[in-house]
């Protein structure tokens, strides 16, 4: 029994390192901007150009991984994806150009998309419909420290060598997570092959994982739930530096401050579920999400909020995000078996997408005012509520999925 329960600890601590890469590269080198910049001779926008090309390699390459997982088993992609990543990475370290850094970033984001896409189908492959929704909790709190540890440590790299270092360190640690995956995470699903490569049965599965009610259904609404949070990143340094006066080290304190919601909710979800079903657990919290967004803009719009409110404010609503995240991200990969890589490719791609137009809409609708953070966050609770409410009003007896496919 202890042996057992050391093997899940272990997988769960390599899927979990697997989720966290993606979050590592995004944040880690931020610090290094302006060094990256003056090193090769640049501007910091230019520099900026190589977290968007991240962002294209992640919402793009999550759709290749999906087939291939299928088709050749979990592992086998999973490799080659760290392997592409770790050669990337090097090769950001040692290049002397801007636009070659953005290149391999965006080989590097292709390479990261093996882990994110692999760790949520391995979850749904070792721990079945019923308790990986618990498994995305723990998930959950991996990927919430991620991006709260990434600067401190690309700050510590940048204190005590150059910013090259901090792509080395990146492939080294990938090349240790690599190692594990090769010598001890063991295969969640063999090979299928009879699952064509060719473009036309591919579109074919991503068109049955699509139309799929519950899939559609909790993708969607835990994709635009997730925007929420992609809004505030988006909208809040130009809020709380700017309008609020707050310094680089304090916007720091607050950015942890509010991530803390995110990560103590998801880990109560996990003994929420033990009392209550996930799809009560996400329509309860988006609910609630949904008024704390509307408060949100509100008083945005009236002029009548403080650092202090706007702060509280924030960290409940993504504390609600906290609740949905991991219950949709289970039932949307619930009613699939054959086709779980697929189902999470299509998973990740759908949430980066509604990420990036969150994002997009922040920037495109910035008037100096909170207002637009505020109004997009409220809009993609609101309408992520509005998408999981019209699924319950199915005729009795359709509940969500759970058999396998």
């Amino acid at each position: 029994m202890a042996s057992t329960q050391r093997h899940r600890l272990f997988i769960f601590i390599t899927l979990g390192l697997l989720s966290a890469i993606g979050p590592f590269s995004i944040d880690m080198y931020l610090p290094g901007f302006d060094a990256i910049a003056a090193s090769l001779d640049t501007t910091v926008a230019h520099v900026q150009l190589s977290l968007t090309s991240f962002f294209i390699g992640i919402a793009s390459g999550q759709i290749i991984y999906g087939p291939l997982l299928d088709r050749f088993g979990r592992k086998v992609p999973l490799v080659v994806g760290l392997i592409i990543y770790i050669v990337a990475s090097i090769s950001c370290a040692l290049t002397n150009s801007a636009d070659y850094l953005v290149a391999y970033r965006f080989i590097q984001a292709l390479g990261s998309c093996g882990g994110m896409v692999a760790s949520r189908a391995m979850v749904r492959d070792f721990f079945g419909p019923t308790e990986s929704a618990k498994i995305f909790s723990l998930l959950m709190l991996v990927i919430g420290i991620s991006p709260i540890l990434a600067p401190t440590v690309g700050s510590f790299v940048m204190a005590h060598w150059d910013w090259h270092g901090i792509f080395l360190v990146l492939a080294v640690m990938t090349t240790c997570i690599l190692l594990a995956v090769i010598f001890f995470l063991p295969e969640s699903k063999g090979p299928n092959p009879k699952m064509s490569l060719m473009p036309r049965p591919i579109t074919q599965s991503y068109w049955q994982v699509f139309k799929n009610r519950q899939f559609f259904t909790y993708s969607f609404a835990g994709g635009l739930a997730s925007s929420g949070l992609y809004a505030y990143l988006a909208g809040s340094p130009y809020i709380m530096i700017t309008l609020y006066g707050l310094n680089e080290k304090q916007y720091g304190l607050v950015f942890a401050l509010i991530a803390s919601a995110l990560i103590t909710a998801s880990q109560l979800n996990r003994y929420l579920l033990n009392k209550y079903s996930s799809e009560k657990i996400a329509r309860t919290a988006l609910i609630v999400q949904s008024v704390i967004g509307l408060a949100l803009v509100g008083f945005c719009i009236v002029g009548y909020i403080n650092l202090f409110w706007m702060v509280a404010l924030i960290f409940l609503f993504l504390g609600s995000q906290g609740f949905v995240f991991p219950n949709t991200s289970a039932l949307a990969l619930s009613p699939f078996d054959k086709l779980a890589g697929s189902a999470s490719a299509l998973l990740g791609s759908l949430q980066m997408a509604c990420g990036a137009l969150s994002s997009g809409l922040v920037s495109y609708f910035h008037n100096g005012t909170t207002i637009p953070m505020a109004a997009v966050m409220a809009g993609c609770a609101s309408l992520s509520m509005l998408i999981l409410s019209a699924s319950f009003r199915r005729p009795a007896g359709s509940r969500p999925d759970q058999t396998r496919r």
